[in-house]
């Protein structure tokens, strides 16, 4: 059985249910943070996102449900995303899962840092869109 081809508008429907599948975890204590990530991720047909506001939960919520990706602050209260990242890296099944660092720190060093603690890349606040976006379809891509 052969399949059709689809036509424009199917495609880009096609690209707007795969990203709705996709679920995202944003770990974030920064409110005005959170609505920027959250509005430009839904602006991108990004529409599975829970959010959380400190290290622990972020584990506890990895531990609960399966996440496709996840955006992790590093300078958060109760635990920092570097223990966070670090304790998601212990769980078999996150393994492979991507984990993009965000923080506001720009020295010398701390990218390495945030790829010693086991993140898969590094966005430095504040966020550029495009790049941010940019980088989120990269990892989600691969799920595809």
């Amino acid at each position: 059985m052969s399949k059709q081809p689809l036509n424009n508008n199917e495609n880009r429907n096609t690209t707007t249910m795969e990203n709705e599948r996709i679920k995202i975890l944003l770990a974030e204590d920064y409110k005005h943070s959170q609505i920027i990530v959250t509005r430009l991720l839904k602006k991108n047909t990004f529409e599975n996102v829970v959010v959380v506001e400190n290290g622990e939960d972020a584990v506890k919520m990895a531990t609960q449900e399966k996440f496709d990706l996840i955006l992790m602050d590093m300078q958060m209260p109760i635990m920092n995303g570097f223990e966070a990242t670090e304790k998601i890296r212990e769980m078999p099944e996150y393994k492979d899962v991507p984990i993009i660092a965000l923080t506001a720190f720009a020295m010398k060093g701390d990218r390495e840092k945030c790829l010693e603690a086991g993140a898969t890349d590094y966005i430095p606040k504040p966020i550029d869109s495009k790049e941010f976006i940019e980088k989120v379809k990269y990892y989600t891509n691969k799920l595809v």
